[in-house]
Order: C-alpha cells, then sequence, then structure tokens
C-alpha cells in the first residue's frame, strides 16, 4: 500500500505504466488522499483507469488533460480547480512524457543521432519540459492555498503540504551520461529530460518563498510499454519506491534529484 500522502493529488500520465499505477496505490491506501484527480490525455483509451475510478468514485475523478496541448492544460486546471473540496490542491506528479516514435533506419535504433531531427527534438522538449512548466503555471495558485493553509512557511516543506514531483530519469543526468549513453543513446529523450530537470531546479528557487517543494524523482528503469519487457523493475515497486520518498521529502529536498529509493544523483 502507499505511504501517507494527504489532500489532493494530480497525476498526469495516469491511463497506464507507472502513472496509472500511482493513482492505484493511492487509491487503495489504508491513508489515501481525499481527492485523485488522474489525468490523461486519451479518455476513450484509458479503460484500466475507468474501472480503477468506478471502484473509487467518490475519490478519483478522470480529467483529460493533454501535456502538449496548452488549451488542454488550461482547461484541465479549470475543472480540475471547479471540483477540489477547498480550492487548494496539495501535490502534482507530472509523470506523463515520451521517448519518441520507435522508428528505425538500417542499424541505428531509435534515439540515435542517425534518426533524430527538429521534429522528434521539439516534439520531446513540449511534452517532456514544456508541458510540466505549463502545469505549474496555470495550477500555482491551488498549490498556493494549499501551502497557505499549512501554516507560515518555517513550518517547513512537504508533499502533504504543497509540492510538484517530476518525473525525470537517470538517463537526464549530464555526469553520469558516459556511463549510461553506449546502453540508451536516445537524444531527444536525455535532453528534454535534462531540460525538465532545470526546470525543476527552477521552479524550486521560484516556489520556495511560498512553501512549494519541487523536486524529481528517477522512478527507475521500469517495466512499461516505455521500459520494455526487459527492464528489472516492475511497476509496482516502482510506484510503492516512489510515494515512499514522497512521503519523506522535507525542504532540504527541495530542487534535488533522487531515485525511487532515496539515493541522490548527481545532475
Amino acid at each position: 500500500m502507499a505511504a501517507r500522502i494527504g489532500g489532493s493529488v494530480l497525476v498526469t500520465g495516469s491511463n497506464r505504466g507507472i502513472g496509472l499505477e500511482l493513482v492505484r496505490q493511492l487509491a487503495e491506501s489504508t491513508s489515501a488522499p481525499a481527492q485523485i484527480f488522474a489525468a490523461c490525455r486519451d479518455l476513450y483509451g484509458a479503460q484500466a483507469l475507468k474501472e480503477l475510478a468506478q471502484r473509487h468514485p467518490h475519490l478519483l475523478t478522470i480529467v483529460r488533460l493533454d501535456v502538449a496541448d496548452p488549451v488542454s492544460i488550461s482547461e484541465a486546471s479549470r475543472v480540475v480547480g471547479d471540483k477540489l473540496i477547498d480550492g487548494s490542491l496539495n501535490l502534482i506528479i507530472n509523470n506523463a512524457a515520451i521517448n519518441g516514435p520507435a522508428v528505425n533506419n538500417g542499424n541505428n535504433p531509435p534515439g540515435t543521432l542517425a534518426v533524430t531531427g527538429k521534429k522528434e527534438m521539439v516534439d520531446l522538449f513540449v511534452t517532456n519540459a514544456v508541458g510540466p512548466m505549463l502545469i505549474a503555471k496555470e495550477f500555482r495558485s491551488y498549490l498556493q492555498k494549499a501551502a497557505d493553509q499549512s501554516g507560515p512557511v518555517t513550518t517547513g516543506m512537504s508533499c502533504s503540504r504543497a509540492a510538484i514531483i517530476n518525473i525525470s530519469t537517470l538517463l537526464s543526468s549530464v555526469e553520469k551520461c558516459r556511463e549510461t549513453f553506449s546502453m540508451a543513446p536516445m537524444y531527444p529523450y536525455r535532453a528534454s529530460k535534462a531540460a525538465l530537470n532545470m526546470l525543476t531546479c527552477c521552479l524550486a528557487e521560484d516556489f520556495q518563498r511560498d512553501g512549494i517543494l519541487v523536486m524529481a524523482i528517477h522512478p527507475g528503469w521500469v517495466k512499461t510499454d516505455m521500459g520494455g519487457p526487459n527492464a528489472p523493475v516492475t511497476t509496482e515497486d516502482s510506484a510503492k519506491g516512489i510515494l515512499h520518498v514522497m512521503s519523506t521529502l522535507t525542504e532540504k529536498d527541495n530542487g534535488s534529484l533522487l531515485d525511487w529509493e532515496g539515493n541522490g544523483i548527481p545532475w
């Protein structure tokens, strides 16, 4: 079961993989949040999420949100705002992401320089970095209200107070690139997630005066559509680890990058 994450929570990319499992564990926790907003781009294909919502009708609300579409983000913010119990949102988990089309060019696997062009780079930057930035901007007032209701900033930061958690990756680490590049070149994915890391640091500096914690988590190499069948970590274990790490975060973790087991990763 999930560790204690209180208040109201928004999870993007929740129709499958890690996002779906995060929502499931939150909803089935003995100490579930008061409200869970499960956001996804394609409502028609989100059958597993719909079934989960039917089991938790008073807790879980499905919201259409395409992180690559500013209009969709604005509309989702309005929908969530109208449904929030007290107008405050405690936690955003920016999980939605793409790693690019599975194109191949001879002996060049997806993501290599040979098959990467402007479109591949721009598409991933829009989804993986611009989307989370716009979400932080659109939903900021709800987070601010949650932080204000928790008392003065001196009382500390936490995911139960107000926080944004960006799901990043070990492959985003510039320092670790020499160690990881040969196993997964993935130019657009690495670069866009490195941009997400910088966004995380900027938001952490900007939002800390309001008592809003912002940091990034690497979920591990997870057995999902994106991670592939050979990944060693299950979605269940990854989500459980992410939720446990989030439940332990304080102001000392603001602007940091940790993995799903709580270990620090260099930028």
